[in-house]
């Protein structure tokens, strides 16, 4: 690996750890020692292997591969939402379609604040795997503790910092059993912890035919984000003019080709863009 994608990687890192109160707890969220992000950080590089390098720009969100990302209308609501509930505590779900943005909104916003902790939510996730998943992103070593004496160590860390975020995104991808722990998190954190849930609009129908059906806990779910969810309004044709030619896409057919195409998916929007410019390089 190169010398310049090695700093690339290590002020990536030092970014990072800057989110955390300490070197230690980030080493924690990301998986390895201290010292090795200590030694990223301070440029002794001769002990570390690549696939450390490998792992570390993993965890911290870098890419070599040039993107110039946009702010999209969704992007700015996302913003304005995640602000207010990590200033306010608020608890809030936010539904989208797939591809509208959702997942990178959150990433750049829990990469640009301290105390936000963001988990990607998975269909085989049980109680247990969830809070080492959050323990993990918070900077607690969970190692070796029980279901009730990780709950304990993330509201007590939580209730010391001053103003934290929490976010759980796809959060449709939840089980029923990891949803009712939504309410045990909710009542130890109320008006202390922001907690926001993204996800496709699948959620909202899920808890609405949920209370429909009578199934516990739906209701309290619903009443704890506010009896709504928020939707987003999708992915624009302006949206996607700007994203093209941010990333090299000028020409107005292929500005045109690119719309017709991404189907207000900003996923197909990317990889169209790709086949543009690598189509375009090759004449």
């Amino acid at each position: 690996m190169e010398q310049i994608k090695k700093q690339q990687i290590a002020n990536a890192l030092q970014k990072y750890a800057e989110r955390y109160e300490s070197q230690n707890k980030a080493a924690v969220a990301i998986g390895v020692s201290s010292s090795t992000v200590s030694q990223i950080i301070n440029g002794n590089w001769e002990l570390i292997k690549a696939e450390m390098w490998r792992k570390v720009a993993s965890a911290v969100g870098f890419k070599s591969e040039k993107w110039e990302a946009v702010e999209t209308v969704d992007f700015q609501i996302m913003t304005k939402i995640l602000t207010d509930a990590k200033d306010n505590a608020l608890v809030m779900a936010i539904t989208g379609a797939a591809g509208s943005g959702k997942t990178f909104a959150c990433k750049q916003f829990a990469d640009n604040h301290k105390q936000v902790y963001m988990l990607c939510c998975n269909e085989f996730w049980n109680r247990k795997t969830f809070l080492q998943e959050l323990c993990a992103a918070i900077g607690i070593n969970s190692n070796g503790m029980t279901t009730a004496e990780m709950v304990y160590s993330i509201v007590s860390r939580l209730k010391k910092q001053s103003s934290p975020l929490i976010i759980l995104d796809e959060a449709d991808k939840l089980t029923d059993q990891l949803l009712y722990f939504f309410i045990t998190l909710y009542n130890q954190l109320e008006d202390e912890c922001g907690i926001i849930l993204t996800a496709t609009d699948y959620l909202e129908k899920r808890l609405l035919k949920g209370i429909q059906l009578q199934k516990k806990g739906y209701n309290e779910i619903w009443s704890r984000i506010g009896r709504k969810c928020v939707p987003l309004r999708g992915v624009s044709a302006a949206d996607v003019v700007k994203i093209c030619e941010a990333n090299g896409v000028t020409a107005s057919k292929d500005i045109d080709a690119v719309v017709d195409d991404c189907d207000s998916d900003l996923r197909r929007v990317r990889r169209k863009i790709h086949a543009i410019n690598k189509k375009n390089q090759a004449k």
